[in-house]
């Protein structure tokens, strides 16, 4: 007797299953990327008493932050590579326990030159960490877990953001052990100790089937590209933008041309480039890129300003501001966590509504800071930062997801390195482009207040872009 088998049963039992073991490694990197946010954050309440105990200036204080940004930045995509090509559970486990290793290296560096040689290297540590993280959610979980498992993440990722300013005040304060400021890294230290064997038991090991050489060419024309590029935009203003600073920027854009063209020489001779331009064809990956570059850099952007406002324009301390913030961060947490729920009850709406959203919520931002603000106090300005955070949570975990969704588990790595650096840049290109905007209304109107708004409504109208670029992402 014929028995018909049903073709999607069939599809169905040759996929391979998933490891039961996931949700144990998912807690493992999880943890890694908890620590690499905070660390992103947790520096920043700790500056004064750092510049004090080493008498370190200014300049090196921005250098502190700026390096561990940069190293992080210019580093992200080679990273994601290397775990493709030599195995993700590898560099996750030679990323936790660098990061670790000079965390530690922070906390007791004697002077501010080896605390900047060891926050750069602690960078370059989380560079190797990163895109292993959301490596792991590509090729370890389904495609129907996946929007779930990126919500989480982005709001384990918002709860660090939070931490890292509340939970650093709290550290300096108590002064455990009579550490001060080296608390902030030394914190690292246990968590890493345990995520380090966690990392070497729990994790399974995935790389691409066949042996592949590194592009060692390719490595270094994007490194020298990014670099360029990166360092202008995150020790400029400290700097004074000095006119060599300027050059490197103008030259990163010949730098990123030559890498291009040698990927595509690369890959005509048949061997692996460091990043397939083929992945740039597809257009979730392609649109997914132009949406987090306009929707980091202008929300990074309207973050900073909004600092500046509220403590040199309203007069708030920096606890109250850093209290203000945290409605925003706490949006973000909740729209992460029901942003899969959402998408799928909007369909193909979910990301064009949220985009809208965003919108709004800048709109928002401007009436509350031309008109509402001096009636009614900081409530408006509350209400508009809680839609600012919500609408970012619900446009950025279902676009993460979407973006790395038709991505081979052979390029995972460097698809989630590009995505982050992508971000990073995006930022960092926000913040010096409509911060020199701002200082421009500044200087035309003589109105701090009227600048702040004037810049405000230009990040409102060039976030109405998010709604065409989100279109072809479905």
């Amino acid at each position: 007797m014929d028995v018909q088998m049903n073709p999607a049963a069939t599809e169905a039992q040759s996929l391979p299953q998933p490891d039961p073991r996931r949700w144990l490694m998912l807690v493992v990197v999880f943890c890694a990327g908890f620590l690499d946010v905070l660390d992103n954050f947790i520096i920043n309440v700790a500056l004064p008493s750092i510049g004090r105990e080493l008498h370190a200036s200014f300049g090196e204080l921005q250098l502190a932050v700026a390096g561990y940004t940069l190293a992080y930045a210019v580093l992200l995509v080679t990273g994601g590579r290397l775990g493709d090509l030599y195995g993700r559970k590898r560099l996750f486990v030679l990323g936790i326990g660098g990061f670790t290793l000079f965390s530690a290296g922070c906390g007791v560096a004697p002077t501010t030159s080896l605390l900047i040689i060891s926050r750069i290297l602690q960078g370059a540590s989380a560079a190797l960490m990163y895109p292993q993280v959301m490596s792991f959610i590509q090729v370890t979980f389904t495609p129907a877990e996946r929007p779930r498992i990126f919500g989480y993440y982005a709001a384990i990722a918002g709860l660090a953001s939070i931490l890292g300013q509340v939970f650093g005040g709290f550290l300096l304060t108590a002064n455990l052990f009579d550490t001060g400021w080296r608390s902030i890294f030394l914190v690292n230290v246990p968590i890493g100790l345990l995520v380090f064997p966690a990392a070497l038991l729990v994790l399974r090991e995935s790389k691409v089937a066949e042996a592949r050489r590194l592009d060692y060419g390719g490595v270094g024309l994007l490194t020298l590209a990014l670099f360029l590029c990166v360092c202008p935009l995150v020790m400029g203003e400290s700097a004074g933008w000095p006119w060599w600073m300027l050059l490197c920027l103008l030259l990163s854009i010949p730098a990123l041309i030559a890498f291009l063209l040698y990927e595509q020489k690369i890959t005509r001779q048949g061997r692996t480039p460091l990043v397939s331009l083929l992945l740039f064809r597809r257009r979730r990956f392609s649109s997914g890129l132009v949406t987090i570059t306009l929707s980091s850099g202008l929300f990074t952007a309207m973050l900073f300003l909004l600092t500046f406002y509220l403590q040199t324009l309203l007069h708030l301390t920096p606890l109250q501001a850093g209290l203000v913030f945290m409605v925003s961060s706490i949006s973000f947490i909740l729209a992460s966590l029901i942003s899969p729920a959402v998408s799928i009850r909007l369909g193909k709406r979910g990301l064009p509504v949220s985009a809208a959203l965003v919108t709004l919520s800048y709109l928002l931002l401007v009436l509350a800071a031309q008109f509402l603000v001096p009636l009614w106090g900081i409530p408006p300005l509350l209400v508009a930062l809680f839609a600012s955070g919500f609408g970012m949570g619900l446009l950025g975990t279902p676009l993460l997801a979407k973006t790395l969704e038709d991505i081979k588990h052979d390029d995972a790595g460097v698809a989630s390195g590009i995505y982050s650096t992508v971000q990073q840049t995006a930022g960092a290109f926000g913040v010096t482009i409509l911060g020199l905007l701002d200082t421009f209304f500044t200087l035309s109107s003589g109105s701090p207040l009227h600048a702040f708004v004037l810049t405000m409504a230009v990040i409102m109208l060039l976030s109405c872009g998010l709604w065409l670029s989100v279109r072809p992402i479905k």
